[in-house]
């Protein structure tokens, strides 16, 4: 006997979602135009109904690859593209495509995943809102945070480095050349792994010894903040910047002010993107795995395509960081 069992409609899902059969087609097809609060009824209504959309069509004779997410705010600069190759190498093992969505200020960056058939979603540089991560789990998308900006939720995996241990590296090196008069160039002063690498920093060293400025990863705001400082009195005979490229807006500033490195200023980064070792003298840094960054965090997005993991079992991976001593560190003359 043949099954009576209905399938589920769209016109199932917008009639429990109390609206219009087209405006629940624009919240299954990822549209932009249709609001908040209607995409997350419409959202609900469809994991309520089981309903699948696009997969109770018939099967392709071809099926696409799987897709996944790169979520990012910018793909400028060699970080960047550390861990991009990461990604892409991982996914590309796993027979997965990768699509890259720009997360800027003003773009709907969610609302742009939702309407490919994607998978999951690694997200980097971007501290997604609580609303993105509630529309994400309602279209039942896992993501995996690389380095997050802030303190993640606890449902959600992550992948980092071991930024405080880092920054006490710097701090234990310059220490041992003698350096006791210290400055620290952080990121943003409210990004976790900017004032991770800071706190271990100030482990090794008193914090009366140390100046500290911000300058939110900008070369050209790093510049500004180390004139500033070495102009002051009492001027550092030692400068960590918590990335290479601030770094290499202190060595600006060095320039500016007719100070040679490492001879009447030492300077650390953190990162050991090519530039460190492009840079006149080469610079001393703290190495992060950039490349095994990406590559774990594809892994483990691919290993939860099947599901969120329960709360209490996600999984926090932090890989080690290491100290790579070049030209631009001396013992204290």
């Amino acid at each position: 006997m043949a099954s009576t069992e209905r399938r589920v409609t769209l016109a199932d899902v917008a009639a429990l979602a109390s609206t219009s059969v087209p405006t629940a087609s624009k919240v299954m097809r990822g549209r932009t135009d249709v609001s908040t609060a209607m995409r997350r009824r419409v959202l609900d209504a469809a994991h309520q109904l089981g309903y699948g959309g696009a997969d109770q069509r018939p099967a392709r004779l071809t099926p696409l690859p799987p897709l996944v997410d790169l979520v990012i705010s910018d793909v400028e600069g060699t970080w960047a593209n550390g861990v991009l190759t990461g990604v892409e190498d991982a996914a590309t093992a796993a027979g997965t495509d990768v699509v890259i969505t720009i997360a800027r200020s003003g773009r709907d960056w969610v609302t742009r995943l939702l309407r490919r058939p994607s998978e999951g979603a690694v997200i980097m540089l971007v501290d997604p809102a609580p609303s993105e991560l509630a529309a994400l789990r309602r279209a039942r998308i896992p993501i995996v945070l690389i380095d997050p900006m802030s303190p993640p939720p606890r449902d959600v995996p992550t992948v980092g480095v071991t930024n405080w241990e880092g920054g006490r590296s710097a701090a234990e090196h310059l220490a041992g050349l003698g350096h006791s008069a210290l400055a620290v160039i952080g990121g943003h002063r409210h990004h976790r792994y900017s004032k991770a690498r800071i706190d271990g920093f100030r482990s090794v060293v008193p914090d009366a010894s140390i100046r500290i400025g911000f300058a939110d990863w900008r070369r050209a705001d790093a510049h500004r903040q180390a004139l500033g400082i070495l102009r002051g009195p009492g001027r550092p005979t030692a400068v960590f910047a918590c990335s290479d490229l601030m770094a290499l807006g202190v060595y600006d500033a060095a320039k500016d002010l007719g100070l040679r490195i490492p001879d009447d200023l030492s300077v650390i980064g953190f990162d050991d993107v090519p530039e460190a070792g492009w840079a006149t003298p080469t610079l001393t840094t703290v190495r992060q795995p950039l490349t095994e960054m990406g590559s774990a965090a594809m892994r483990l997005l691919l290993a939860n395509r099947g599901g969120r993991p329960p709360v209490g079992s996600v999984v926090r991976f932090e890989l080690a960081t290491s100290l790579v001593v070049r030209s631009s560190t001396a013992a204290r003359g």
